[in-house]
């Protein structure tokens, strides 16, 4: 398999993301955000794809990231929204443009404080994708 899956899967996160009645009102991007700056808002992130085809097919396993970013004094909030984009994601009926998505699966997270004082949590997701 190879990288082809990619902006599927992309699309198909950034589409669920924005549609979910659980996050109306939450700043969604997959591009820094310009102009102002919302106060918290989401970011999609980085990708690692690797060859995940065996007997049954082509497929691909993408480790992506979503981040949360917030100029909130403390990490609450942006813990409540980390958690909020979780229980989002996992087992999400994704639809991808090309391919089908196999699964979605909780990695992993790490909650930061920025030298400038805002906070940052990335949350790392894995994707099995296959092609049709």
């Amino acid at each position: 398999m190879s990288y082809a899956l990619s902006a599927a899967l992309q699309s198909a996160v950034f589409q669920h993301l924005s549609n979910d009645p659980a996050l109306v009102g939450v700043a969604i991007h997959d591009a820094l955000p310009s102009g102002t700056v919302p106060q918290t808002y989401v970011l999609l992130g980085s990708e690692d794809v690797r060859d995940g085809s065996d007997v049954s097919g082509a497929g691909a396993l993408h480790r992506f990231n979503v981040s949360i970013h917030s100029d909130s004094a403390g990490f609450l909030s942006a813990k409540q929204l980390a958690a909020t984009l979780c229980d989002t994601l996992l087992d999400a009926p994704l639809i991808l443009s090309r391919g089908h998505l196999i699964g979605l699966w909780f990695d992993r997270a790490n909650a930061r404080r920025m030298s400038d004082g805002s906070r940052r949590i990335e949350l790392r997701f894995r994707a099995r994708v296959e092609d049709s």
